[in-house]
């Protein structure tokens, strides 16, 4: 089953029917114990309604957005390659092999873009990206209940410049995008699962790549783990668990780039840079 906020209210879609879910807002349903019951319940017992993609909203209301990272391979090398200027030294490669992940504050509930909104790209940045990354809906309880698709934009130059400068890289309007949906489902995905990002520029493809969940080197239980340690999330929190897939280091998006992340069994995640 996968979960639409939507502007008519919560909609849950089961083998390409719509059913509404008329008992409870958005907050409420997610924050609830029974969020797959409810779910399962609207299913069987309400009427299907034609689903418009225009009506869609972000997942992300009151929740708040975390994010994980060196979480890759990739990832690492490419924190290695941007901070070496910068007396970064050996810290990327360190905490890619430690205990302890990195964790993240990245957005609040209202600077995440829905499918099909623009994203942003810093108006003080010259080297940005996407990264795509599978994202964790995590209950308040601490457990995963479902995933969903992420885009963590970054400014690789402000990042690489300083590592202290990362929450200016990460966090402002508009650099986060989560959708289209919420895949529900306990079960960890499969290691096979396949992400692919396309960038289109003026209708040609600009940068294309795919990895699967085999490469994420953490256990998406033992990041939410982290996450909760002395931290609550009353109304449930989005985890994003890091990408394998980074651009080169000489691309950066432009305005008008067309960025598309699919992940296998929950979507596509589609948004234009501003």
């Amino acid at each position: 089953m996968k979960l639409y906020r939507t502007t008519l209210g919560p909609i849950v879609e089961a083998n390409g029917i719509f059913h509404p879910i008329t008992t409870h807002d958005w907050d409420t349903l997610l924050s609830s114990p029974n969020l797959h019951t409810i779910a399962h319940a609207a299913v069987n017992n309400s009427v299907p309604v034609p689903f418009d993609p225009a009506t869609i909203l972000s997942p992300a209301l009151s929740q708040e957005v975390w994010a994980a990272g060196v979480t890759y391979f990739r990832s690492r090398s490419a924190r290695i390659e941007e901070s070496k200027d910068a007396g970064g030294g050996t810290f990327y490669d360190r905490v890619y092999a430690a205990a302890r992940p990195e964790l993240f504050f990245k957005a609040t509930g209202r600077r995440v873009v829905a499918h099909n909104q623009p994203v942003r790209i810093r108006s003080d940045a010259s080297w940005s990206v996407p990264e795509p990354e599978l994202t964790l809906f995590i209950s308040p309880n601490g457990s995963i209940v479902g995933y969903t698709i992420g885009n963590d934009m970054s400014s690789r130059d402000i990042e690489g410049e300083n590592p202290l400068y990362l929450p200016q890289a990460k966090v402002y309007d508009g650099s986060c995008a989560l959708g289209p949906c919420i895949l529900l489902s306990s079960d960890p995905l499969s290691p096979s699962t396949a992400i692919h990002l396309e960038i289109t520029r003026n209708n040609h493809t600009a940068f294309a790549a795919s990895t699967t969940l085999a490469e994420l080197k953490r256990d998406p239980k033992d990041l939410a783990s982290y996450l909760f340690r002395d931290n609550s999330f009353p109304n449930g929190v989005f985890l994003l668990t890091g990408t394998g897939i980074v651009p080169s280091d000489d691309f950066t998006l432009h305005s008008g780039d067309l960025i598309r992340i699919s992940i296998d069994t929950i979507g596509t995640l589609q948004n234009r840079v501003a």
